[in-house]
């Protein structure tokens, strides 16, 4: 079933016979999006009634990054599967926690993992030693699902207690309508049941932008590790369609499910002025990240950021 149209649906439970989705889901109830017509005015002062024009995005918002201050929305605080988004709250865990430099052995289990999810990989050899720092790029520029899983290993420690750090990391952000049931945002143990809003997505980027080593690796196309002492060579793309094609673009993240749609968390400069925004469910498919929705709002943005 689609995100758009359900009112107020909860499904709940874990999958029989899943026994990783039974140590990370928490006993939490994992909600269908509820969708909700127009654009939400809440928390708006000045912005443009009209707001950007074609966005194909179920939820959306974008807000000046420096100040906070929402710019636009529609479906702010509807709860959606956020897809690889999630993968942000899992770098800013482990940046969190510190200790970058560390050396994480890639489980065996990675492979199985990824295989079994149909997952989205860094391409990782089981067996390889590469610290905590270099982990982070293959977790966020090809969206690495074995480097989520390895991290989430190493800094939980454990896959359950890394989770439950997540939904701390949440509350204490503010984020009250999101729930993390695994740290990668695949769709398990329900294609609902990792969930998040426009509004709490926008928090969630800004702490992370905040974190130099998080905006260090979000920031660029790709990322080359030679090999070395315990590792063998690596490259690896970064996903998000706007970074090397919109000027000024400087993250952060994209991800993608059925359920979810194609989903996009980003933010931009232009002319000293620093713009977050949010696109959830968006028109398309997993073969070709779209940077249209995004685009959009960001021209508005800027155009209306720089109006005398």
């Amino acid at each position: 079933m689609e995100a758009r149209g359900r009112l107020s649906l909860r499904v709940c439970g874990l999958l029989a016979g899943t026994a990783l989705a039974a140590s990370v889901a928490l006993g939490a109830a994992a909600p269908a999006a509820r969708a909700t017509a127009g654009i939400s005015t809440a928390g708006i002062s000045t912005a443009s009634p009209a707001g950007p024009s074609g966005v194909g995005a179920s939820s959306a918002a974008v807000e000046n990054a420096a100040t906070g201050r929402l710019l636009w929305s529609r479906g702010l605080n509807t709860e959606r599967p956020m897809a690889s988004i999630t993968k942000v709250m899992t770098a800013l865990v482990v940046i969190r926690a510190g200790r970058l430099d560390r050396r994480v052995t890639i489980p065996a289990a990675v492979t199985g993992y990824v295989r079994a999810h149909n997952a989205s990989s860094a391409g990782l050899r089981p067996g390889d030693k590469l610290t905590a720092r270099q982990l982070l790029y293959a977790l966020l520029l090809p969206s690495g699902a074995d480097a989520a899983y390895a991290l989430a290993k190493a800094y939980g420690p454990g896959l359950a207690a890394f989770v439950a750090t997540m939904n701390a990391a949440a509350r204490q952000l503010g984020m009250k309508r999101t729930h993390f049931s695994n740290f990668d945002g695949l769709p398990y143990p329900t294609s609902y049941s990792n969930y998040s809003t426009a509004a709490n997505l926008l928090a969630l980027g800004r702490a992370a932008m905040l974190l130099p080593a998080f905006r260090a690796v979000v920031d660029q196309r790709g990322y080359r590790l030679a090999a070395g002492s315990g590792h063998h060579a690596y490259r690896w793309t970064n996903l998000n369609p706007l970074i090397g094609h919109y000027p000024g673009a400087i993250g952060i993240k994209p991800g993608y499910t059925r359920a979810a749609g194609q989903c996009l968390l980003f933010e931009a400069t232009r002319n000293g002025h620093f713009v977050i925004g949010v696109t959830l469910h968006s028109p398309g498919s997993i073969a070709a990240i779209s940077r249209a929705d995004a685009t959009r709002i960001l021209n508005w943005a800027f155009s209306h950021l720089t109006l005398p």
